[in-house]
């Protein structure tokens, strides 16, 4: 009896394979004239004719994922049931057609996998799957994903800091960029001196992309309230996700990178008068905290907006300390990772399967870079298994030196010299991601300190605060910061 219920068993399994949909990708010698050995990616969609283009958490991507080792052009990798898979095996999506496209990832320094500079690429086409299973797709890459071109405009510029830090750890070029944006008194006045606002982008954004674009616009600096200023807008953007300015076992020494490299070179570059301002909001709003706590004496005042999780006792309503699970909650009800009003839009569950087959410069990935270390493979340590949600304590114990709460609270005292009265944190009450609730918890920790730290809460969530009302207030906070800064620089001398 086990004998044939072996073999019947083994005869299910084969057919089953052999009935598995397939889809043969290669690329051509005219995109990468060369080997290639690592992650190809497969994207499907029914909707989008760009499907690569698609951002994580799109319900109608489907995305598929292999490893190959040393292809060379022109020759063929087989996704089947085999491949890692959203939501489901390649066989096993709805059928119907779909938009498809595939890419080869080079991770040659961006963020995007789809959109990654010298990843090789497919044009999109149309297939039908239906239920023959037995046929074959086949797919070649024969595109080559351009490096952007930033175009200068009279009161725009492009910076590209080089570094010696961060060229050390990746052991490639490497430069810090962003866009300068001039006030209109910068030509007009041409022996004045300004201050620098840095704004640091949330996730995904850039200075040059499909939004904060300033690539070949025309406009000038936004004052702080009526101060005129030079603005610097730092994206942020590194292989992993977003490097949030924080120096990692993962992403290298960007903190020391932008305030030892990028801030000297750009104030030997344009008429700065010492004066830095930090503002961001999201991942950006982290960010600018972050900075300002761990360089002080480097930034005269920062406005954080709706910062990723400030304390990890809510870290979106998941308390990573006492926790066991990032996916459920003590009830197995699944936990949101952003909702719209009330609905949930993603669970955390589903972000971080599909970001087991978008492997890199994804959100969850992006943290567990920032803050985690560095696994065996190379690859960052995760926060919690992929398929369970099982939080590992050991990575939690890692991240704890990244919890600015706890940082602020054990280190008070040496910090409140150079620290007080420098912060401003503003978010919405009814955060998407449910940010406003670690920010809250700060504000109670921070209170019990008699730390001198504003903290404002608006109408609006993550993605409408950006109103005159709100505006206002954070660009008045730092013309206060900057007003302090020139008295201070005054009664020095």
């Amino acid at each position: 009896m086990n004998i044939r219920l072996k073999f019947f068993t083994s005869l299910f399994l084969l057919s089953a394979s052999v009935q598995a949909q397939q889809i043969k990708v290669s690329y051509s010698s005219t995109a990468f004239d060369g080997v290639f050995t690592g992650k190809v990616i497969l994207y499907l969609s029914k909707d989008s004719n760009t499907p690569k283009d698609l951002g994580v958490g799109v319900p109608t991507l489907c995305c598929f994922a292999i490893d190959v080792n040393q292809i060379k052009p022109n020759t063929t990798v087989l996704f089947d049931d085999k491949a890692i898979s959203y939501p489901v095996n390649l066989s096993d999506i709805e059928r119907g057609e779909y938009y498809v496209q595939a890419v080869w990832d080079r991770n040659l320094g961006g963020r995007n996998i789809g959109n990654s500079a010298g990843n090789m690429f497919s044009e999109p086409i149309k297939i039908t799957l239906d239920k023959n299973f037995n046929e074959t797709f086949s797919i070649q890459c024969n595109q080559i994903i351009a490096t952007p071109a930033f175009n200068e405009t009279e009161y725009i510029k492009e910076l590209k800091a080089p570094s010696t830090l961060l060229t050390a750890f990746y052991k490639r070029p490497v430069t810090v960029d962003a866009a300068v944006i001039l006030p209109k008194e910068y030509f007009k006045e041409p022996t004045r001196k300004f201050p620098v606002h840095f704004i640091v982008s949330g996730f995904g954004g850039d200075y040059y992309g499909d939004y904060y674009r300033f690539s070949d616009k025309e406009g000038r600096s936004i004052p702080l309230d009526t101060t005129a200023c030079i603005v610097v807008f730092l994206d942020g953007n590194c292989p992993t996700g977003h490097s949030t300015y924080a120096n990692s076992e993962n992403n290298g020494p960007w903190g020391d990178a932008l305030v030892n490299e990028f801030i000297p070179q750009l104030e030997k570059d344009y008429r700065c008068n010492g004066a830095r301002l930090l503002s961001g909001h999201s991942s950006g709003g982290w960010a600018v905290l972050w900075l300002q706590i761990n360089y002080p004496s480097t930034f005269a005042g920062c406005w954080s907006s709706a910062p990723d999780p400030v304390d990890f006792r809510n870290f979106q309503k998941v308390n990573l300390y006492e926790d066991k699970n990032m996916f459920y909650d003590d009830k197995n009800e699944l936990h949101a990772l952003s909702i719209g009003g009330r609905i949930p839009w993603i669970y955390t569950r589903d972000d971080c399967r599909i970001e087991e087959v978008i492997f890199r410069g994804e959100q969850y990935v992006s943290w567990n870079a920032v803050w985690g270390k560095k696994a065996k493979d190379g690859s960052p340590e995760k926060i919690c298994s992929m398929k369970t949600g099982e939080i590992d304590s050991l990575v939690v114990a890692h991240w704890q030196a990244y919890d600015i709460s706890l940082l602020i609270r054990n280190n008070w005292q040496q910090l409140k010299p150079e620290l007080d009265n420098k912060i401003r944190v503003s978010t919405g009450n009814h955060d998407n991601y449910f940010l406003n609730q670690a920010v809250e918890l700060l504000e109670v920790e921070t209170k019990k300190l008699n730390a001198n730290i504003i903290y404002d809460y608006y109408p609006g969530d993550h993605f409408t605060l950006n109103y005159p009302k709100y505006t206002m207030a954070g660009y008045t906070f730092l013309q206060n910061k900057y007003i302090e800064w020139l008295a201070n620089k005054a009664s020095s001398k």
